[in-house]
């Protein structure tokens, strides 16, 4: 089954992302979309991701598609479902690309469209959101989930798994009620967590803001993903709120058990705590799955002088070694090195800090 033919509702970071990476994969195919915000579409069009605008998710253009994504909030998914229910053909596969999919299959099940919806997460992203931020590299590597609904045709499910492995995804089939739970625990509390923990910090601040001025690396690589859409999440936790929150009993369950264990001061709770944490943590997989891709990073020591850091820069760039941020680190608890050097990939920050090692600076790989 092949499939050239492709609509969008929605360019975002995932949309865009999709669209950039089917156009790559496949010049030929032709690409429509229609997004609430026209400019959108219209960078879209000049970049030559999309072949054409839609007015609208009626727009009758829509009835030529193989495979059209959903990739607007829940609920404006669920709406374009609606009313792309009799614009499409009975060939055409309605899939999307939320993190929760409950409430859009029993919405699609509602409109009877059970063997026409199949639904997508792929689990990457950025903490960065918008088409501006999309590429066409972001799926590989990364596990995408596809949940068929009641009736699905297996040679279309395969059809879409083939897909998502063109993509350069790892593609997984679940149960969508399974994904919700799977997913509250490893996905969305986590934003939570690093949500709440960022507004712990600022509640304490004091006038002078010294908490956020010495915040270390540890504290910043925890609460990234809390830079995340506000708009995404609260459709995200609305929609997976019962999963969240059995997850959330656990989770509060455990943080209370750590603050009866400061209170008391039992050091070999606390111990049992970090022990059990390490050795499970310690037995994930390393390589950069999951929603937030893993940043290679590497520390150096150098003098604090004019011109240090456009030195390092200028050396790598002439081996052919691309940097994804680079900044002095003023807080080095858990910090080796003074300038913070980050990467995409692992091959380049390994060869960078071979190459400055040649340099006679001194590296740490982390």
């Amino acid at each position: 089954m092949n499939w050239n033919s492709f609509g969008f509702i929605g360019l975002g970071l995932i949309g865009g992302s999709l669209a950039k990476t089917l156009r790559r994969i496949n010049p030929k195919c032709r690409i429509l979309a229609y997004t609430r915000t026209p400019a959108t579409t219209q960078q879209a069009l000049a970049e030559q991701v999309i072949d054409q605008i839609c007015a609208s998710p009626a727009d009758p253009a829509f009835s030529s598609c193989d495979c059209i994504f959903l990739c607007a909030p829940v609920g404006s998914n669920i709406e374009a479902l609606r009313l792309l229910k009799d614009n499409v053909s009975e060939n055409c596969i309605l899939t999307d690309v939320g993190s929760v999919k409950t409430d859009i299959h029993l919405a699609a099940s509602q409109l009877g469209l059970n063997g026409r919806f199949i639904g997508g997460h792929p689990m990457t992203g950025s903490e960065k959101s918008g088409f501006a931020n999309s590429n066409a590299h972001l799926f590989e590597n990364s596990y995408y989930i596809i949940t068929p609904s009641e009736g699905s045709d297996p040679a279309q499910v395969e059809a879409y798994r083939s897909l998502a492995a063109n993509l350069g995804a790892l593609p997984i089939v679940l149960d969508y009620r399974q994904h919700d739970f799977v997913t509250a625990a490893v996905s969305h509390l986590p934003h939570l967590i690093a949500a709440s923990l960022v507004n712990t910090v600022h509640d304490l601040d004091s006038k002078e803001e010294v908490m956020k001025m010495i915040a270390a690396g540890g504290f910043k690589d925890i609460t990234r993903i809390a830079s995340s859409s506000p708009e995404m999440w609260e459709h995200i936790c609305i929609s997976n709120r019962d999963n969240i929150s059995e997850v959330m009993d656990t989770f509060i369950g455990l943080l209370e058990e750590s603050r009866d264990q400061m209170r008391s001061g039992d050091g070999q709770g606390i111990y049992r705590t970090f022990e059990r944490s390490r050795d499970y943590r310690d037995s994930f997989s390393s390589s950069p799955l999951g929603t937030i891709k893993k940043i290679y990073t590497i520390y150096c020591d150098i003098v604090d002088e004019s011109g240090a850091i456009a030195t390092i820069a200028t050396t790598l760039a002439v081996n052919g070694i691309s940097i994804k941020n680079i900044g002095i680190v003023h807080n080095r608890e858990f910090e080796d090195g003074v300038l913070r050097i980050e990467f995409y990939e692992e091959e380049p920050s390994l060869k960078a800090a071979d190459i400055l090692r040649q340099h006679r600076y001194q590296v740490w790989v982390r």
